[in-house]
């Protein structure tokens, strides 16, 4: 899938490439890196969200270790978060805080962010004025997709959502993507 997204924009420059220290996110952005020439800047701003004590939980599980806390998650992610977790609020003041710093160093051209669903998802929410709570349910966001926004004189303008149209239709259709 990411060798997919390189070739499909291989011609497009990029200014920069900012990826999660995550292992899927650095090796998604391996392949758009070489064709690219640049190596992506690293930053714990784009890791997935912490889901603290339910990492690596089954939802059966979680309802049953953390009834209580997962039923204020649910009820709104925004603010709750997961048992020694991480709150939507929080992940969009950390995306946020790194689209903020990238605006005043790059003054045009194409940013790549490479990150992780649900911390896409949130700042999606978050730089179109969607609440951030309901994140889960605003955004379909499968695996290899690209969503661009355009910051204009007007602000954050959504160009495309979820495109997948660089992937055939074998790996678009895989299981779990």
């Amino acid at each position: 899938m990411a060798k997919s997204f390189a070739a499909e924009y291989a011609k497009k420059i990029f200014s920069a490439i900012y990826c999660s220290p995550l292992t899927r996110a650095r090796q998604t952005a391996a392949p758009i890196e070489e064709v690219q020439a640049i190596k992506s800047i690293i930053t714990p701003a784009l890791q997935e969200i912490n889901y603290g004590s339910w990492e690596g939980k089954t939802v059966p599980e979680v309802q049953d270790q953390y009834h209580d806390d997962h039923v204020r998650w649910l009820a709104d992610p925004g603010w709750n978060a997961p048992t020694v977790g991480e709150s939507g609020i929080g992940v969009s003041k950390r995306v946020l805080g790194l689209i903020d710093d990238i605006q005043h160093q790059y003054k045009d051209g194409r940013i790549l962010l490479v990150s992780h669903k649900a911390t896409i998802r949130v700042a999606l929410c978050a730089l179109l004025g969607i609440d951030v709570g309901r994140f889960r349910f605003r955004f379909g966001c499968p695996v290899a997709s690209l969503s661009v926004v355009e910051f204009t004189g007007s602000g954050p303008l959504l160009k495309s959502l979820a495109d997948r149209s660089h992937l055939n239709k074998e790996l678009r259709e895989l299981p779990g993507t």
